[in-house]
């Protein structure tokens, strides 16, 4: 096999991806959630909004692709803490959906009130688009599946092992722990979450505050992706079950 196209990890032979990792950590860490973001575009700006079924598959399936190619390279998953992390999602999910309701009962802006997020928040509901047949379930399926496997991966990847520790130092991020606190760091990340939840960013900040305490807690990626699948679970489950659009 060519050098070129060789992405073994360091016992394999030292491909482009050995290589990369070796000079740029913080691509491999960035990688798989900066793919995620711009398969954005297709689904905002390419896709028709009955084809969100297919951007969902294709954000989720590209995303996991450059996981895979960069999984000889991230930093140890962790024990899963499963009694901890499953409880841990599911009270994240209800805090999620409560404490939108109380801040909507408080009059606080839902959308993020600064540019280039500033403005009135709409709801959508997509049985308007898609009807209730076939389509607007595969739609929702598709979307719940992308968003208990994917999502969890690429998002706790950056978020946790990437971001969290390169808040405590940049340049030498790789050099720290994985769930070393800092005040810093801890609200900084907690922050930095709302610029990609603007419709939900009040308690974006509460839910990556338990995220990145948990992370402090226990030091386990694998713990955090499953606490995040399962609050994305309980979440879409519950959108669905009660009609409730505006965390869709």
């Amino acid at each position: 096999m060519s050098a070129a196209l060789d992405t073994q990890g360091p016992t394999g032979g030292g491909g482009w991806v050995d290589r990369l990792a070796a000079s740029r950590p913080d691509w491999v860490l960035m990688g798989p959630f900066m793919v995620y973001l711009a398969l954005l575009i297709p689904r905002d700006y390419i896709f028709p909004y009955e084809w969100r079924a297919a951007a969902s598959v294709l954000r989720g399936v590209g995303a996991l692709l450059v996981v895979w190619m960069f999984r000889r390279h991230f930093p140890p998953w962790g024990k899963p803490h499963w009694l901890i992390a499953v409880p841990v999602g599911v009270l994240v999910a209800w805090g999620w959906v409560a404490g939108q309701h109380f801040f909507n009962d408080l009059g606080l802006p839902q959308q993020l009130p600064l540019p280039p997020f500033a403005g009135e928040f709409e709801l959508v509901d997509p049985r308007d688009k898609l009807g209730t047949d076939a389509l607007f379930w595969v739609t929702v399926v598709t979307r719940i599946a992308v968003a208990t496997t994917a999502v969890p991966i690429v998002e706790e990847i950056f978020w946790r092992a990437f971001l969290l520790r390169a808040l405590v130092s940049w340049r030498d991020f790789d050099k720290v722990p994985l769930g070393q606190f800092t005040w810093v760091s801890f609200l900084g990340v907690s922050l930095l979450s709302t610029i990609e939840h603007p419709a939900n960013w009040g308690v974006s900040i509460l839910c990556w505050m338990a995220y990145n305490a948990l992370f402090c807690w226990k030091k386990s990626i694998s713990c955090l992706v499953i606490t995040h699948a399962v609050t994305n679970l309980v979440l879409y489950v519950y959108v669905v079950g009660y009609d409730d659009w505006m965390f869709w």
